[in-house]
This record gives structure tokens, sequence and C-alpha cells, in this order.
């Protein structure tokens, strides 16, 4: 089978087994990093020497992530059994040790700096929803007017990660600001639109992000998805059940936001230390 063949039969499976269009970009792309790897041997001829060989030639020439290795993984394992239907001696689900990192959050005060910094206003809704609703930067492109109950007072994220939808709590205070903006700009369907029409970059979002981070000055590293760490720790913190914060974000097992049970710095301030009673 030639590439080109070998690709579109690749993705259209993918299609049919209904992945995300997020998760279709991210195996092909590990798919043609493999492709270019292989190179002259014929994918079929692959045996479980070549495939060790070559993702410890990613993770060690290309410096892979953990979530790297881990699509990395994904992307080829799914060529081989749900595609060219072949078994090959090779485990394709290894364990590997999960990084024992905590992401960087904003505490409240940073975040309503980073809000009020921003003066336009649809830029500011943006911001103010995402952090509001815990959503990650691709369910706040995809919010349609349609999603925002007023009278429930709730937000629909319709085919999240996983193709799953799911509610997250409208503020009254979102509810507000998000009136103001569709008074000024008057969205026809995506809640957040582009110049003519269609939904909002992502990439727009995190200039925004940026802009207004450096603009008062955040010394941590930080992104637009740390306003979603931030959403979740700030709910914790102020004593709500883990299993409300795990359906809001949209987590599919509670093991996934262990690490949200971690102390947090707003917790660690609250604790007096030993050297203090010297």
């Amino acid at each position: 089978m030639k590439r080109a063949e070998l690709v579109d039969t690749y993705m259209k499976i993918l299609h049919l087994k209904n992945y995300s269009p997020t998760t279709e970009k991210t195996y092909l792309n590990h798919l043609n990093l493999f492709l270019d790897y292989v190179k002259t041997t014929k994918v079929s001829n692959v045996d479980s020497k070549f495939l060790l060989n070559y993702f410890n030639f990613i993770k060690e020439s290309k410096n892979f992530s953990y979530s790297s290795m881990k699509q990395a993984l994904a992307s080829v394992r799914f060529l081989f059994l749900d595609v060219l239907k072949k078994e090959v001696d090779f485990d394709f689900f290894i364990k590997m040790k999960k990084p024992n990192s905590l992401p960087n959050i904003l505490t409240t005060e940073e975040v309503k700096n980073i809000i009020n910094s921003i003066v336009n206003l649809k830029h500011r809704a943006i911001i103010s929803t995402i952090y509001s609703c815990g959503l990650r930067i691709s369910e706040a492109v995809n919010l349609k007017i349609q999603d925002i109950d007023s009278k429930a007072m709730t937000i629909k994220i319709v085919n999240a990660k996983g193709k799953n939808d799911r509610f997250v709590m409208l503020s009254e205070k979102l509810l507000k600001l998000l009136r103001e903006y569709f008074t000024l700009c008057k969205p026809k369907d995506y809640l957040f639109e582009g110049q003519f029409g269609e939904k909002y970059s992502a990439r727009s979002i995190q200039q925004i992000f940026n802009n207004a981070e450096k603009k008062i000055k955040i010394r941590k590293k930080v992104t637009v998805h740390t306003l979603r760490h931030s959403f979740a720790f700030h709910l914790l913190d102020n004593g709500t059940d883990i299993r409300f914060i795990q359906e809001l974000l949209g987590h599919k097992h509670l093991s996934t936001i262990r690490i949200y049970t971690h102390i947090n710095p707003t917790s660690v301030k609250k604790i007096k230390s030993p050297f203090d009673n010297f």
C-alpha cells in the first residue's frame, strides 16, 4: 500500500470510529512522523525491534514529553491494530511513569487582574467565560449562542473531548457580561465569532491572554489552560466536592483529577510553620 493510500485509509477509519477532529490531527501528525522514519522499510515488515528503536528515537532525539509519547504510541498502535490488522510482538500499552509535576495556578486576585486589564469587551468576555466555566480553549471557540440557557443558568458544552456533552454553571456575573457583549457585537451563530462570522480563533485567544498576563506582569509560566487549572483549584479550595469538579471539567475518571487534591498554594498559606513557634 502506497503512503498516500495508507494515510487516506487511516484517516477514514479514524473518522468512522468517531474520533474528535483534534485527535485525528494529532494521530495524523504522529503517523507522518513514523512513516518518515520508516522510509525504505515497508510498514508491513516492521517488527518489535524496529518499533523499540523508533520510540527510543523520538524520546531521546525529539525529546518527546510524557503526553507526546502516549500520543505517539496510540497513533502507531492504531495503524497496526485498526488499519493494517497486523499483530506485532510489541507492547503498545507501555505503562510510562507520569512526571509528578503540579501545574502553575493563578490566584483569584491574579485572574481578576488579568480580566480587568482587558479593555476590549469581546476579549474580556472570552477570557471570563473560560475561567468562569473551567473550559478548554477548544470548548470556548465552539460555543454557540443556543448553548447558553439563562433560565436554567447553565451552559451546555457540546461534543467536547471524548465526544461527550456536559453542563457547566452560568454565573450571574458572567451572564451580565455576555449580555453586554451580545448587545454590542451581535454574534449570529457562534457565541464568539471572528470577523466573517466564523468561530473565533484559538490562536487569537492565546494572544489575548498572553498580552494580558504580560501587562500585569505575571512572573510564573502560564497559558490560557492555566485558567482551567485555576478554576478547579479555586473550587476545591472553597470546599467543592471533587466529584462535582470532575463533572464540571468533563473528566471521565476521578483518577484524572487527583492532581487537584494536592495541597495548593492557597491552602499552604493557611498552615503555620513550626518555625513561628521559636
